[in-house]
């Protein structure tokens, strides 16, 4: 399956609006080029993001991510691409909460509860809670995934450069690009 054309506007209408309710201004080409991503399964409600890439050099990236009310983005790690290390990034939550998850000790009661988590895909529980003004790092190859609280979220992601296409996701279901049906 894929999303429709119809499904991708909704979303990027949605996006935007959560954008302008946050008191953040958004060119017109940024608001034609956001991203949805339901990373190849069907689920944009549960799994996926919205994306707004604003620089991606050499040697900088900056991004921000929306997400639905506890939509999840997957677990997966950044690696090294060639002689380049994986991409290290700070999440820095602007709107909302976020649950961010990575490698450690895990957490007793997690407060995301992850779509799919019955197959095995999730496996990184240690819990940094995001509120708005909050942020953390991520560094290089580390097993990590996140997911909005119940009113969603925008997170500002600032990383050395942007290497996605190449991230590992421990769900082998998961497909970075997202087809259209139309």
């Amino acid at each position: 399956m894929a999303l429709t054309s119809e499904q991708i506007r909704r979303s990027q209408e949605w996006t935007v609006q959560q954008f302008a309710d946050a008191g953040i201004a958004l060119s017109e080409r940024e608001r034609a080029n956001i991203e949805v991503s339901d990373f190849g399964l069907s689920d944009l409600e549960n799994t996926g993001l919205q994306l707004i890439v604003y620089v991606n050099t050499d040697r900088v990236c900056a991004k921000d991510i929306v997400l639905l009310p506890h939509q999840t983005c997957p677990e997966h790690r950044h690696v090294s691409v060639g002689a380049e290390q994986g991409k290290e990034e700070t999440f820095r939550c602007r709107k909302g909460t976020v649950y961010l998850y990575v490698e450690g000790e895990p957490t007793a009661n997690p407060k995301a509860n992850p779509p799919r988590k019955d197959r095995g895909v999730f496996t990184a529980w240690h819990e940094i809670v995001l509120h708005a003004g909050d942020q953390h790092t991520i560094y290089p190859d580390t097993l990590h995934w996140f997911q909005a609280g119940p009113e969603g979220a925008i997170v500002s992601e600032f990383s050395t450069r942007s290497t996605d296409e190449y991230d590992i996701f421990t769900d082998p279901q998961i497909r970075r690009v997202t087809v259209v049906a139309e």
